[in-house]
């Protein structure tokens, strides 16, 4: 009988790629050589997300201050706190922090930004950043409600499934490319015969 071909070995996986495609959607792919692939990634994700960015005035994708929030309590984790107690008030950052250095001025924001003791009051624009992801104002946030059309809404979805998407890029630069493996022939049916030849044994059949 012949023997079973042997089960060929893992393919490893590759991290660095996986996280220059967090950083930028498609650069882990352009590293590995799928160029087409990897610039491809990159204009549908990031036009994606800064289309929703700029559907919402520039204003929904942020992490809000969590001592301005009111208590919040998780089942199993009890009373958050911190990053924990932001991301419960907005979720939705959850998914946009996957699209990579495109969120992270929410993060700065978040980390830099001194709020101000008055209630409602705006915060100190960022040295560099100015109000770009930091977060608005309750006031802001109603005006933008009333007077968006739904446009802001919509475009936090956006973002969100731009981030999503990302995590499926970032997962094909760490396995890499699928390469067929080539099947190996089969010799006890590839022998060639010519009409009066014993398949088998090859010898010339007699009559």
């Amino acid at each position: 009988m012949p023997e079973s071909p042997s089960a060929s070995p893992p393919r490893p996986l590759d991290p660095l790629a996986a996280l220059l495609s967090y950083l930028l959607p498609g650069l882990g792919q352009v590293v590995q050589g799928r160029v087409g692939k990897g610039v491809l990634f990159f204009v549908c994700l990031y036009g994606l997300f800064f289309y929703g960015l700029t559907l919402g005035s520039m204003k929904n994708v942020w992490l809000p201050d969590p001592a301005s929030q009111p208590p919040a309590v998780a089942p199993i984790l009890g009373e958050l706190q911190g990053v924990s107690k932001a991301i419960y008030y907005r979720f939705q950052f959850l998914g946009q922090f996957w699209i990579g250095v495109a969120a992270w001025p929410a993060v700065v924001q978040y980390v830099q930004t001194d709020m101000p003791a008055e209630p409602g009051a705006a915060p100190r624009p960022h040295a560099i950043l100015g109000r770009y992801m930091q977060a608005p104002t309750e006031a802001e946030i109603n005006t933008l409600l009333r007077d968006g059309n739904k446009f802001w809404d919509l475009g936090w979805v956006y973002t969100v499934i731009a981030g999503a998407l990302n995590i499926l890029v970032i997962y094909d630069a760490l396995a890499g490319p699928v390469v067929r493996e080539e099947e190996e022939p089969d010799t006890a049916t590839s022998r060639k015969t010519t009409p009066g030849t014993d398949a088998a044994t090859g010898t010339e059949a007699r009559g």
